[in-house]
């Protein structure tokens, strides 16, 4: 873009052509009086506009069509708006999901002699001092001079860094066009290549010489695109792949490389073994996060691990700067690096029996995801919701271009159903699988509604055990908390005017109600599936049993008296030295 006096666009219609410049065609939200000029301009270009129920669920969805597509947006208005979306965007910021979230405001004239205009909380500059908290960059749009620099800035931060991103336009420059218009140049990224070099030639090292190696692929790996270069490393290494349980579906998981999920002490005991007995870790776009190792039960070494993010690289103990995740595994894929010591046979060949049908038997969660493995296909995308709609659907498999989507680091309930709008936005074409339980659902199921409305078919297959089923859990006792009022959800196909509905409670009812929803592109099927409340999934039983411990205030109260004893200890200690 060449300098000029007065540029040809406004600040809101420049703001348009950068979404469209990273690939945003759709943007997620609810208008409001403070952002209806720009979703004015939005509906008048190429932009599609997604209406959704609630502005958290614009949200999820935002951020599901980000992990997708590549950067996903959404538009809500002052406050109300605004502060109704803080929950689904921290999650997008924690799991690494690079959404543009732009928001109204009152004008710059309505501001003077600070009047106390609706919607404003405290003063005009809460929600933006809010979301510098949740987001990696931020700006309010309030100088036509440098407004476009602005976007610029933030835009590039957000497809750099792979998290969310804030824009605020007060209502009254969105149609501003600004006299002098700088040049826009898109930032150059590099790595710095003497560390970058030094990197690889130690991690070639540290592969040749290794006795057991092998990769830890996390999330990161889906966000930069570096599957075809992560698994590229892997054939022509031989070494064995594993996955994080946020990075599940980062591969073909019928990968002869792949050995499964590293869940610590709660994942398959063969994988853990292999893994935590390696010498040489290769960590690539892998967090750290409880839920990843385990609740902490991971057993790694440091010394022996490569831990390579978008944030950090450290080999060892040895942590090099500015270095790119992509540089950085490109580079190593391009070196070729193979052990010199021959790799102890891993864990691979791990298959499950075939599911043989019991039609007249109750249902269970293991049973169904065992069922439901079976009508995976070829780029199907499953989406979890957390507890066991996530623990459960674990031990699913992904195949091909499969996608695995749930926020399995943040854990934030009702993610899935809004989630599944998103994807279907993103990927028409595509079979969407929402795993959701009924808390969850209660929360921001009624985003059905928008399913209804497209005619987008999503098989949402609600886990209705009554209740909080992890919660009850993690605190064993018969506490009323836990339990939610029933809802007949496979009758919401009526209220909402389309779709179809399922009641379920054998398999044999399971087995017809997924083929007939399968078949159906009519529009969405819910398939209410009735648990027995003390169901649960195998990987849900370990977890619980390791966090429960934290949990139970007799514990954390246990733990409070003997650290109590230990300050006391010292304050004693303190006082006869200062005598």
């Amino acid at each position: 873009m060449d300098s000029e006096r007065t540029s040809e666009f406004s600040i809101g219609e420049y703001l348009i052509r950068r979404l469209q410049d990273y690939g945003i065609g759709d943007v997620f939200g609810i208008p409001g009086d403070y952002v209806l000029s720009f979703y004015t301009m939005l509906e008048q270009s190429p932009i599609n506009t997604v209406g959704c129920t609630r502005e958290d669920c614009a949200g999820f969805a935002a951020d599901a069509y980000a992990r997708v597509h590549g950067m996903g947006a959404l538009c809500v208005t002052y406050c109300v708006g605004g502060l109704s979306v803080c929950n689904s965007i921290a999650g997008a910021y924690a799991e690494k999901s690079p959404v543009v979230m732009i928001t109204g405001s009152p004008g710059l004239r309505e501001r003077i002699h600070n009047p106390l205009l609706h919607h404003m909380v405290r003063n005009f500059r809460t929600q933006y001092d809010v979301f510098e908290k949740l987001c990696c960059a931020g700006t309010e749009l309030n100088d036509s001079l440098d407004a476009f620099s602005e976007i610029d800035r933030v835009l590039a931060t957000c497809a750099r860094y792979k998290r969310p991103v804030y824009l605020e336009i007060p209502r009254d420059m969105v149609h501003v066009r600004p006299q002098i218009v700088p040049r826009y140049k898109q930032p150059e990224l590099r790595s710095d290549t003497l560390a970058l070099d030094e990197a690889v030639t130690e991690t070639v090292a540290r592969i040749e010489s290794a006795q057991q190696p092998v990769f830890l692929l996390g999330v990161e790996i889906h966000r930069f695109g570096l599957q075809e270069e992560a698994v590229r490393l892997a054939e022509e290494s031989g070494i064995p792949m594993a996955a994080t349980m946020l990075g599940k579906g980062v591969v073909a998981e019928t990968h002869p490389l792949y050995m499964g999920l590293y869940e610590g002490a709660l994942g398959r005991e063969e994988v853990t073994k292999y893994v935590e007995a390696s010498d040489c870790v290769l960590m690539l776009g892998t967090f750290m996060t409880d839920i990843n190792l385990g609740i902490y039960t991971a057993e790694l070494n440091l010394a022996d691990c490569i831990y390579a993010t978008s944030e950090q690289l450290r080999v060892g103990y040895h942590h090099y700067h500015d270095v790119r995740l992509e540089d950085f595994v490109r580079a190593l894929a391009a070196r070729r690096p193979r052990p010199k010591n021959p790799i102890p046979p891993a864990p691979t060949d791990f298959w499950k029996e075939p599911f043989t049908l019991r039609p007249a038997d109750r249902i269970t969660v293991t049973r169904l995801m065992d069922r439901l493995d079976e009508q995976l296909e070829d780029g199907t995308v499953v989406i979890a919701d957390v507890g066991d709609a996530l623990f459960g659907a674990t031990e699913l498999t992904t195949r091909g271009k499969t996608e695995f989507i749930s926020p399995a680091y943040y854990t934030s309930m009702g993610f899935a159903v809004p989630a599944a709008l998103g994807v279907h936005v993103a990927r028409p074409d595509a079979r969407v699988v929402a795993i959701v339980g009924d808390g969850a659902f209660q929360m921001t199921g009624m985003e059905l509604s928008n399913l209804v409305r497209h005619k987008f078919p999503t098989v949402v297959i609600v886990l209705d055990n009554k209740g909080y089923g992890t919660e009850r859990l993690l605190h064993p006792g018969d506490w009323r908390f836990n339990d939610i009022h029933p809802w007949h959800y496979h009758r919401l196909s009526e209220v909402l005017g389309g779709g179809k509905g399922y009641l379920i409670r054998t398999e044999g009812e399971f087995d017809l109600a997924l083929k007939a929803a399968w078949k159906d592109r009519a529009g969405p099927s819910i398939l209410q599936v009735l648990i027995d409340p003390q169901d649960c999934s195998r990987a849900l039983a370990n977890m619980a049993a390791r966090m429960s411990k934290t949990v139970v205030q007799k514990d954390v109260a246990e733990q409070f008296a003997v650290s109590e004893r230990v300050m006391q200890s010292d304050r004693n200690v303190l006082k006869k030295l200062a005598e």
